[in-house]
């Protein structure tokens, strides 16, 4: 977790939890609340670096695996947290528990779940894909990592990820027609209630969202989308928190969000793709299978 930081002005890192007055958001880049997804929860970690605080998002993809992004997964103290509960706090404070010493981070419990809030959290153990490249390599990005969870999840259905080559099938003529839904915890971006009028990342409500966007370009590793909420196809994309969370394409996961090009989360979102061998292979080892 040290080059991602760098580029913490990307539309998808993961978001570290800070305070916000901002009242009355609407939802990410436009788009949606979202109720149909249960199996996305909002994944939080501390930073063995800097001590510091950090939400993503993950899918559940077996009964006891979440899958994220490595960028949410490398470099964490102790265990990390999820719950699958879509609203966490339309205001602040958000009561996400805290770790009663941060350089330790999440030290788990017996159960291997908390209950803070009226909500469910559960604890996990975090693992980042060995050959993630730290943003380094476009050829070799392996943005993937996983979550495996101290006690099963029972009532919520695993989401499936997509077989190998799932998103090779699409034309590349029809790429950029074809859309697909983007889910997760990430920030709205919208004009501040005073002050300068200008699109601004905005850290409540923090709810789970999603989008609907189109293709555009797809590489070995990444696939890319147009997030404008303008889109005559789309309803907009992917923005701060999002990190980690899925990209569902005919109902299975294809990708997982790994970064964006700006600071107010418009036009592109980078995908990693999570329907290659070398991350099936390496999610097998998890028990973790396509289909």
């Amino acid at each position: 977790m040290k080059n991602w930081k760098k580029v913490a002005a990307a539309a998808a890192t993961a978001l570290a939890l800070v305070a916000s007055t901002a009242p009355n958001a609407h939802a990410i880049t436009g788009g949606a609340a979202d109720t149909t997804h249960p199996s996305v929860g909002i994944l939080v970690f501390y930073d063995a670096a800097d001590g510091g605080r950090y939400r993503c998002t993950a899918t559940l993809v077996t009964r006891t695996v979440l899958l994220t992004a490595a960028h949410c997964t490398a470099g964490t103290a102790g265990k990390s947290i999820v719950t699958f509960e879509s609203v966490i706090a339309e205001t602040q404070p958000s009561n996400i528990p805290t770790a009663a010493d941060p350089a330790k981070g999440y030290e788990g419990t017996p159960t291997g779940t908390l209950e803070d809030s009226g909500r469910t959290w559960y604890y996990g153990t975090a693992h980042a894909h060995p050959d993630y490249s730290d943003f380094t390599d476009m050829k070799n990005w392996n943005d993937v990592g996983v979550v495996v969870l101290d006690t099963p999840v029972e009532d919520i259905t695993p989401s499936a990820i997509a077989p190998v080559g799932t998103l090779d099938t699409i034309a590349k003529s029809k790429l950029s027609k074809t859309l697909f839904t983007v889910v997760g915890y990430g920030t709205e971006v919208r004009k501040a209630d005073s002050g300068p009028q200008k699109p601004t990342p905005m850290s409540y409500p923090l709810i789970r969202r999603y989008a609907d966007a189109p293709g555009q370009k797809l590489t070995p590793q990444i696939l890319t989308l147009n997030g404008n909420p303008n889109d005559v196809h789309g309803t907009g994309g992917s923005c701060f928190g999002d990190s980690g969370g899925p990209t569902f394409y005919n109902g299975q996961v294809v990708t997982v969000t790994s970064y964006g090009l700006n600071g107010v989360c418009r036009y592109i979102d980078g995908l990693q793709r999570v329907d290659i061998p070398g991350v099936q292979s390496w999610l097998d080892t998890f028990g973790v299978h396509a289909g």
